[in-house]
């Protein structure tokens, strides 16, 4: 997978030398060319904004040195997407969609933005990572170039990125490992039974209950099973008994 990103501070992006996204570039499965679009500037001053026409607080980003930079990548079947709080956001399935992509052209925006004509010609979707404004758009930048890496292949192990939270469309459920006693809490009996078919059920019950506790709306976008639906239904009476 590569991913061309076009910013005023490729200095940033040094996060994604370490770790998980790290080895998958030494390994030549992940590859992130930096394009600075300060250097495509014409101004002696390497100007890259102006003041936005009919007025108003801060600066926009000029067209042409976003345009020539963008030009200098070609990378004609590439996926160019600007990172802007106007987009969609970005989820779990869009991820799984981008990691299907050969190769994706990220847009840092900074100040106020972009010029729209720039943004028009050259852009074919924007994406958030929430309802928020950051100072630009390198750290969104880095989010999903994270994410999306992760489903690249020989980046993870397969079972790790089809188990976790959002996968299946549940949150994941607790993880336990060593000490098997912790301030005097110990693993869940189940784990340690070395019965897979248990654990399974444990897990898919833990998911459950987790999903409905901290995200209880993703219930509504999955189809339930009659076990499912029992262990939610038992779950909910249980607590209704409990605080009476």
């Amino acid at each position: 997978m590569k991913f061309n990103v076009l910013t005023l501070f490729p200095e940033m992006f040094s996060a994604l030398d370490e770790s998980i996204i790290g080895r998958g570039k030494e390994k030549g499965l992940i590859d992130i060319n930096l394009i600075n679009i300060r250097d495509f500037s014409k101004d002696k001053h390497k100007k890259v904004d102006d003041t936005p026409y009919g007025g108003g607080a801060g600066m926009v980003m000029e067209p042409t040195v976003v345009y020539d930079a963008f030009k200098s990548i070609q990378d004609e079947n590439a996926k160019v997407i600007y990172l802007s709080p106007q987009g969609k956001t970005l989820n779990q399935q869009i991820v799984q969609n981008l990691a299907k992509e050969e190769s994706i052209t990220l847009l840092c925006g900074h100040y106020e933005g972009i010029d729209q004509r720039v943004i028009d010609e050259i852009v074919d979707e924007e994406i958030s990572i929430g309802d928020y404004v950051l100072t630009g758009g390198e750290l969104p930048a880095m989010v999903l170039i994270d994410s999306v890496s992760r489903y690249v292949k020989g980046v993870l192990k397969e079972d790790s990125v089809q188990e976790e939270s959002f996968t299946n469309g549940l949150l994941e459920y607790p993880q336990y490992t060593r000490p098997e006693i912790f301030l005097d809490k110990k693993v869940p009996e189940v784990l340690l039974s070395g019965h897979h078919e248990n654990i399974n059920k444990w897990r898919r019950h833990q998911a459950l209950i987790n999903t409905y506790l901290k995200r209880p709306d993703l219930l509504k976008e999955i189809e339930l099973s009659k076990e499912d639906k029992k262990i939610l239904s038992d779950y909910k009476n249980f607590k209704e008994g409990g605080s009476k």
